[in-house]
């Protein structure tokens, strides 16, 4: 599939190699694409394992599939053969950008590592992804998204407490892997079009899952604290949470300065709690808010949705519904701002 012209992007010119199966690469492989790029995309002779991932097609096609793969050209390469290999060489001698998704190792006992890559191609930058990255004891792990997403810790705090911890609903292990290459990619070609060598950028799932724990590794290190589950709540404040409102839909708030507390109080018809000394500053309604919640809770079942909504919005605080995936992708400001398309791939479907 392709977006339409690339010759008018930023990475117009560039020629990605891509090796990669599966969604980190994939993905990595595709933004580079939007961006311009030109992807000439390597499948064995069975095809990408994902052209054929249940349950949905379009046409012969597995929508998996075609999610990650836009503006990209396919070749079939036995890499395993020797032939195979000297394609792969000569392809890589004319890119500027090698990307592959093997366990460590891999690609190497094919003849294709970045060693010999860069011997034929000294100005090539060349990314790995890997579950564990290209040293360490866990390297030669086999893992996918909901591996790393369990071992980064970041699945502990997700769910309710006292119950089982649950992963993430879209693979943020695959996904922020592919974006963390795009960024060490882009980086390593800027300096390699100034100096005319190249790179090589050993991304591992899981850095980048211990990397987003962000502020919560923080807490932790700072208090010896471990974090507990986030459920529907933020853990430094107290009025940022799903609540359910009258009509049964949930209700995000994200009330996290004084002025919206205090328009928060007011909207639900809790002014007198501004005053409370219990509610009075964040930190005091951080260390009440098993006090303060079940009253906002109760406030909510009060009235439909879209009434606190419209209110929150005049007042300037951030609210939104919880859309399901058909809303969200039907939403008008989804649909003004182009995230959803019409294309049609060489088959014309």
């Amino acid at each position: 599939m392709n977006q339409g012209s690339q010759s008018s992007k930023p990475l117009a010119g560039v020629r990605v190699l891509d090796l990669t199966q599966f969604l980190s690469g994939p993905y990595a492989t595709m933004i580079l694409g939007d961006l311009g790029a030109e992807v000439i995309k390597v499948e064995p002779p069975q095809g990408d394992a994902t052209r054929t991932i249940p349950p949905n097609f379009v046409g012969e096609e597995s929508a998996y599939y075609l999610s990650i793969n836009r503006n990209k050209r396919s070749i079939v390469i036995d890499l395993k053969k020797p032939q195979g290999r000297e394609l792969v060489l000569k392809l890589a001698k004319a890119s500027d950008i090698v990307i592959e998704n093997n366990r460590p190792g891999v690609i190497d006992r094919l003849g294709l590592g970045y060693s010999e890559l860069s011997r034929a191609n000294p100005a090539i930058v060349w990314a790995s992804i890997s579950g564990f990255g290209q040293d360490g004891p866990y390297r030669d792990y086999p893992a996918y998204d909901m591996i790393v997403q369990a071992l980064s810790g970041g699945m502990s705090l997700t769910g309710e407490p006292g119950r089982p911890a649950v992963r993430a609903g879209i693979p943020i292990g695959d996904l922020a892997a592919g974006m963390y290459a795009i960024i060490g990619i882009l980086a390593a070609l800027h300096e390699s079009k100034a100096t005319g060598r190249g790179k090589r950028i050993d991304v591992a799932m899981l850095d980048c899952q211990v990397a987003m724990l962000c502020y919560q590794a923080a807490y932790y290190l700072v208090s010896g604290k471990v974090p507990r589950p986030q459920g529907r709540e933020h853990d430094s404040f107290a009025t940022y949470r799903t609540f359910e409102a009258g009509d049964g839909v949930s209700v995000v708030v994200c009330a996290n300065t004084e002025k919206m507390w205090q328009d928060m109080a007011r909207i639900l018809g809790l002014g007198e709690l501004v005053d409370d000394a219990r509610f009075r500053t964040n930190a005091d309604r951080h260390e009440h808010r098993s006090a303060l919640v079940p009253l906002m809770d109760a406030a909510f079942l009060k009235r439909p949705a879209q009434e606190w909504i419209l209110d929150f919005r005049k007042a300037g605080i951030p609210v939104g519904v919880v859309n399901t995936l058909d809303r969200a992708l039907a939403d008008p400001h989804v649909l003004h701002r182009n995230m959803v398309v019409n294309m049609t791939d060489e088959a014309g479907h």
